[in-house]
Order: C-alpha cells, then sequence, then structure tokens
C-alpha cells in the first residue's frame, strides 16, 4: 500500500495556472505506458479544479475499497500494464460540484492518496499538481519525503512546465526556487503552446513569445526538455476523453511527446 513499491516519483510543477500541466501530465503518462509499455500511475492532486477523469474518459469511473485501500483505476491499453489514476474527481457524485475546503483538509486528503492508495509496484508514478507553491506542495513534497525515507528505491524529481510568455516564466521561477529550498531534483523545463500547428499545412507557428523555456532553462542551468505545440485535435481529444496518441501517431505534438518520453526514461535511467 502506498508507494512503496514506485520506483520513481515525478512532479509536474508550474507557479501559474492554465499553462498545460495537467494535458502535459495525461500525454506524458500516455506515451510512457504506450511506447515503451511501463507501469504508470498517474495522481491528480489538484483538488478544488481536477480534470484527469475528463481528459482521460474516466468520468463514470468509481473507486472501489480494497484489503490493501483504495484500488486506483485502471486505464487499459491492448498489450501494455494499465495505467493506476487517481483524482479527487472520482469520488464526487456531481462533477459540477465546488470542493470548498481549508489547508488542512486538502493536506489530508492529499496524504491519503499517497498513503492509502494501493498503487502496488509501478515504474513512475505521475503527479498532477495545481499552479503556486502553497498547502498542496508542501503536503505532497512533506508526504513524500516521509514515505520515501522508508525505503531506498524510491526517486523523487519533477519536470516544470510553463508557456513563452514572460509571466508564465517569473512564475516558473518562483517554482524553481521552491524545488530548490525542498531539496527536489529538477529535471528539466516543458515550453507548452510554443506555438500553433495550422490544421491545413501543418506548419507551426509562434503565437505568444518565443524562446521562454529556453531562457528559463538558461537562467536556471537545467535542461529543456521540449517544446511543444498548440493543435487543435489535441484539445479536442482532452475535451472528449479520447486517446491522442492513437488517434494523431503522425502529428507533431505526438512526435515531441515520444522524443519527451524518451528523455525522462533516460534522466530516470530507465532502460526501454
Amino acid at each position: 500500500m502506498g508507494i512503496d513499491q514506485v520506483k520513481h516519483v515525478l512532479l509536474v510543477l508550474s507557479g501559474k495556472g492554465g499553462v498545460g500541466k495537467s494535458t502535459v501530465s495525461c500525454q506524458l503518462a500516455l506515451s510512457l505506458q504506450q511506447q515503451y509499455g511501463l507501469k504508470i500511475g498517474l495522481l491528480d492532486i489538484d483538488i478544488c479544479g481536477p480534470s484527469i477523469p475528463r481528459m482521460l474518459g474516466l468520468l463514470d469511473a468509481d473507486v472501489k475499497q480494497g484489503s490493501n485501500g483504495w484500488i486506483p483505476i485502471k486505464l487499459e491499453k491492448s498489450n501494455r500494464p494499465p495505467m493506476s489514476v487517481m483524482s479527487i474527481g472520482f469520488l464526487l457524485n456531481d462533477q459540477d460540484s465546488a470542493i470548498i475546503w481549508r489547508g488542512p483538509r486538502k493536506t489530508a486528503m492529499i496524504n491519503q492518496f499517497l498513503t492509502d492508495v494501493d498503487w502496488s509496484d509501478l515504474d513512475i508514478l505521475i503527479i498532477d499538481s495545481p499552479p503556486g507553491t502553497s498547502d498542496e506542495h508542501i503536503s505532497v513534497v512533506e508526504c513524500l519525503r516521509k514515505l520515501s525515507s522508508s525505503t531506498s528505491k524510491t526517486t523523487i524529481n519533477a519536470v516544470l512546465v510553463t508557456t513563452p510568455q514572460s509571466v508564465a516564466i517569473g512564475d516558473v521561477r518562483r517554482e524553481i526556487t521552491f524545488c530548490r529550498k525542498g531539496n527536489v531534483p529538477i529535471l528539466g523545463v516543458i515550453e507548452n503552446m510554443s506555438g500553433y500547428v495550422c490544421q491545413h499545412c501543418s506548419e507551426c507557428s509562434p503565437i505568444f513569445s518565443h524562446g521562454g523555456g529556453q531562457s528559463l532553462a538558461d537562467y536556471a542551468q537545467i535542461d529543456l526538455l521540449q517544446t511543444i505545440p498548440i493543435e487543435t485535435e489535441l484539445s479536442e481529444c482532452c475535451d472528449d476523453g479520447q486517446d491522442f496518441l492513437e488517434k494523431f501517431p503522425k502529428s507533431k505534438t505526438v512526435e515531441r511527446l515520444i522524443e519527451l518520453s524518451e528523455k525522462i526514461c533516460k534522466k530516470l535511467s530507465i532502460h526501454c
């Protein structure tokens, strides 16, 4: 029970909302599962705005209680290990319900997700976080540190998601400070929405500032892991809970997601 059999925990962070953390978390998880056959878990700790169930087409899923705790929802893919998914969205009777909780209750819920869910044996547990550097982030890092201290095989790392604009980069700089104060190693930065891919000619045109992810990586002396463009088909698949990687395997975004997955595996010394 808990993360005692999880080899790697990967926090997906950003100081700013709306940069696509949940989209990146979902697509990265699917890519690692489908391309490399890894045993992947995906945990949504955005208590007030859970979006993972919708993006994965799991809105009607119902979490069960097992002998070792909550059993995460299993997302099956042919010839691949099932992905284990957990979100507070699975525990709501009404998807339009508002979560109006103070910090201590959020902290208790996050601790339950990490300690009372039967994650079993996973290669990577990806944690999709809300924006900022407050209660949820402090809680998850403190809980992970406590849990990982009892086992030497669980590593904790982070990736940062930004968009090219200066305002987003400024917020992510604060997330870098948070990680360094919390002793969470940063694998690198992902620049999302780096350009718009035309549906007709497939040309990728920058619609925001250019090069923000690289400048952030240079500032923090970390790697720019990948730039991911905007594709209309990706947002439509996320809205409808469809698998973008399966529907559009030839797209620029899928190509870059596969490259990103390969880089993550190398960073974590996972041989695929």
